[in-house]
């Protein structure tokens, strides 16, 4: 069952488990909706591996599973922020599928 988000007067189409079904429907805006649903505030924090998913989408066409989300956080914003720990506090659950989807990515493809 799909879902819609209410942004500006336009209906958003979500996926059953609330990802973009047209990534192109993305904004901060969005991201702020989307994760205002999942009860986080974004902070700049968030936004730092927000914007290193999205490049990394841009370039690779792909959404990191957790083990190479670490890997690529570390690479791009340092090892004390490449750390699963410190992305479970920001994306609780399941940081991959969590910050893919504010990101307005596809739901990583290796992800439960």
């Amino acid at each position: 069952m799909s879902q819609l988000l209410l942004h500006n007067h336009k209906a958003i189409p979500l996926d059953k488990d609330g990802y973009l079904r047209c990534l192109e429907d993305w904004s901060p805006e969005v991201a702020d909706k989307l994760a205002s649903s999942e009860s986080i505030t974004l902070l700049e924090a968030h936004w730092e591996v927000l914007d290193v998913l999205r490049e990394f989408y841009q370039r690779t066409g792909l959404s990191p599973a957790m083990r190479p989300l670490v890997k690529l956080v570390a690479t791009e914003l340092g090892a004390d922020k490449g750390r699963s720990i410190y992305l479970m506090k920001l994306f609780p659950g399941n940081p991959a599928l969590l910050a893919s989807k504010l990101a307005g990515l596809p739901r990583p493809t290796n992800c439960f």
